[in-house]
């Protein structure tokens, strides 16, 4: 149990120190992820930026993913996406919806700049918890494509079969906790607030001014 998301940058920051000195790329899945992602990079002496994905949820069920989409618009479909209604006019409709979300926070997250090299860097990814992984999966993959010499899937916690799925996609995943019994991400928080984009902002311009946002990281 992590008391909020300060708590679990400052151990997942611990399990990642082999990295410190060597200036790697943090990449912040928005939203929760960007304050962990930010306490992250000062530790491990990096730089701070964002991978962009968004989940595409099953039907009736916008909390359980079924597959994400990352900004090229390419598709991962978890392999339960069929059983829980997964056709293909539904991940269409999906995909353009979430596509849409994608291109109003790079616009709003990272306005006028394009996003920092990852090619030949230790790139990690990092999200507050893993449940099915999906979103994950599509950002390593988007990663991937920006050619980075290692890619690692840091989280604090995740499924079993989430760890399993994400595996072949990364170089190295971290995990600190991987319960065998998992319902949600939050409930491995005593404290699990959401974000609001003002707070990715500011928290986005804290890190490229070299300073901090201010207050307790949520």
């Amino acid at each position: 149990m992590f008391e909020d998301r300060t708590d679990a940058a400052a151990q997942l920051a611990q399990a990642l120190d082999v990295w410190r000195g060597r200036h790697p790329l943090v990449l912040a899945i928005p939203r929760g992820a960007v304050p962990m992602a930010a306490e992250i990079a000062r530790r491990l002496e990096g730089e701070l930026d964002l991978v962009l994905v968004r989940k595409i949820h099953a039907p009736g069920a916008p909390e359980f993913a079924m597959g994400a989409v990352d900004e090229s618009g390419w598709v991962y479909l978890a392999p339960h996406a069929t059983a829980v209604g997964a056709t293909e006019s539904y991940v269409r409709e999906q995909k353009e919806n979430e596509l849409e979300e994608l291109r109003r926070r790079r616009a709003l997250y990272t306005p006028g700049r394009a996003a920092i090299p990852a090619a030949g860097r230790v790139v990690i990814v990092v999200d507050d918890g893993l449940a099915t992984g999906a979103t994950m999966i599509a950002a390593l993959h988007a990663v991937r494509q920006r050619g980075p010499a290692h890619l690692v899937c840091a989280v604090p916690v995740a499924s079993e079969e989430s760890v399993k799925l994400v595996r072949p996609h990364a170089d190295e995943v971290v995990a600190l906790q991987v319960p065998r019994r998992f319902g949600a991400v939050s409930q491995f928080y005593r404290s699990f607030p959401q974000l609001e984009d003002a707070e990715v902002v500011a928290i986005l311009q804290a890190a490229r001014m070299g300073g901090s946002a201010g207050g307790e990281l949520r």
